[in-house]
């Protein structure tokens, strides 16, 4: 039975996680999703310029035709004046824009994102600016592999056993989530976006006792990936840590 023609689909937007950058990693349902979508679209800051997403799918399947969306890669944060919050939202609108002649053609999207589409994703941002042009999209979500489950494998570091409990924080302006998490010395974290404040990040964990069996990974199965102990990386002498840092901490009291 042949297909209906695009006109007569409903429109569909599908945020697809292809994991933390490994296209090993990609699941077998993600591919199957964006083989089978109208079009595929992936974030990038220039029309030339390829994002990592978009690298980690072309790594995977290199037939698969990927489409850019361009985003200006603003933090989630904003000065006195709420300049950083309006550009962002200038830039998710402008990509939710781009978007809608072909949605509104009927065509199955399928956005592409680092790790899953529903932690910490541009998607969301997107999702939010799409409804507000047309609130009766339909959304949907295909979950990838994240990279802190990435780091942990690759570390042979076992982040929760038994009734242990973890939280998932984000550093992108300091390390108040992180120093509250520390309150608990039982507990398993997740930094996440710490880059810039590593730092920092190691003293607090440091100063709570919580240095012993921290790993960070840097831009997991990317170019200039980096995958080691806490305590290595001042000292290993290979540049700045980038904004796709993640920092595992075990539960303190493993080894006791």
């Amino acid at each position: 039975m042949s297909s209906p023609p695009i006109e007569a689909r409903q429109a569909r937007l599908t945020g697809v996680g292809v994991g933390p950058g490994d296209p090993e990693l990609i699941t077998a349902r993600a591919l199957r999703v964006l083989r089978q979508a109208d079009r595929v679209v992936a974030p990038a800051v220039a029309a030339d310029t390829e994002g990592r997403a978009e690298s980690v799918v072309r790594r995977a399947d290199p037939d698969l035709a990927v489409h850019r969306v361009v985003f200006a890669m603003v933090p989630p944060t904003h000065d006195g004046a709420g300049n950083g919050h309006t550009a962002r939202a200038q830039s998710h609108r402008g990509a939710a824009q781009a978007l809608l002649p072909y949605l509104d053609a009927g065509e199955h999207v399928a956005f592409v994102t680092l790790g899953d589409p529903n932690v910490y994703s541009t998607f969301s941002s997107l999702v939010a600016a799409a409804r507000a042009l047309r609130p009766t999209l339909r959304i949907e979500t295909v979950p990838g592999i994240m990279a802190f489950q990435d780091l942990a494998a690759r570390a042979a570091t076992v982040l929760l056993d038994g009734t242990e409990e973890l939280t998932l924080v984000a550093a992108l302006d300091g390390i108040a989530a992180l120093e509250r998490a520390l309150a608990d010395p039982e507990r398993a974290i997740v930094v996440y976006k710490g880059g810039k404040h590593l730092p920092a990040i190691t003293s607090a964990l440091a100063r709570a006792g919580r240095l012993e069996g921290a790993v960070m990974g840097e831009l997991l199965g990317l170019p200039g990936e980096r995958v080691g102990r806490l305590t290595d990386v001042p000292a290993s002498g290979e540049g700045p840590v980038s904004y796709l840092a993640t920092v595992v901490v075990p539960p303190g009291s493993r080894g006791r």
